[in-house]
């Protein structure tokens, strides 16, 4: 893989475009207008009231680094032929080879809302990401449904305590595709995203800057990370909002 920069990775008009470059080098950085041009036709509406949902979440209290500075909430779903099923709540597994940090316990985190497993911005989310993480999964691995599991996140950051996005540092998340989708940034520098090959050399690095931006991953070929957050303004309350989506062969 060669190293890619913010320009050349932006500016994708298609959804065709998008599933190209993701097969070509394992991920892509796609740029708010194509991701909502792609999440329209899918039913996108009330992305306010969506985002408005990032206040009302849960203190994650599974972190092993003692760190109280991420929110979280999460669900499930069953994603095939068209339909979307949300699962009974149960809880975020990662094995330790994924997650050293966090891994190796069956963590339970407050579920997602009714009104935002429903949302029309949730449906249209994974409508998208069912389209081309199907389109680019070969026929004879094709799941009858995929494993989905949807993660809102909010990573805060304070004047003395810097705010981890990826606290367990450059990974894979043990899943076949990932999508990382900015929701908010507030009153933050820097959360820059890097990708790597799978021997760590740096591949990409690039920021989440505007609503809708966002990264789409797969996650057997590159390893990827956030950079801490710090406030821009000590006195103003500092976070960055993202919704996490992975797909898994069942």
């Amino acid at each position: 893989m060669s190293m890619e920069t913010d320009r050349k990775a932006q500016g994708f008009t298609s959804m065709s475009a998008v599933m190209q470059a993701l097969d070509a080098q394992g991920f892509a950085q796609v740029e708010a207008k194509a991701m909502r041009a792609m999440m329209e036709p899918a039913g996108l509406a009330d992305w306010q009231g969506f985002a408005a949902s990032w206040d009302d979440l849960g203190l994650d209290r599974f972190m092993a680094d003692g760190g109280r500075y991420r929110r979280r909430r999460f669900a499930a779903f069953a994603i095939g032929g068209g339909m979307i099923r949300r699962k009974p709540h149960q809880p975020h597994y990662q094995s330790r080879d994924y997650n050293a940090l966090n891994g190796g316990i069956a963590r339970w985190f407050d579920p997602v809302t009714d009104a935002v497993g429903t949302h029309p911005a949730t449906t249209a989310i994974l409508t998208v990401c069912d389209r081309i993480f199907t389109g680019l999964t070969p026929p004879d691995l094709r799941p009858e449904r995929w494993h989905v599991e949807m993660h809102q996140f909010r990573i805060e950051a304070r004047p003395d305590v810097d705010g981890q996005p990826t606290p367990e540092g450059l990974h894979r998340d043990g899943v076949d595709w990932v999508l990382v989708l900015l929701v908010r940034r507030e009153n933050v520098e820097r959360g820059e995203t890097n990708i790597t090959d799978l021997q760590r050399a740096l591949v990409s690095s690039f920021t989440l800057t505007d609503p809708m931006d966002a990264a789409l991953v797969d996650d057997s070929r590159v390893f990827h990370g956030v950079t801490a957050i710090r406030p821009i303004d000590p006195s103003r309350p500092a976070f960055r909002d993202v919704l996490v989506v992975t797909f898994r062969r069942e």
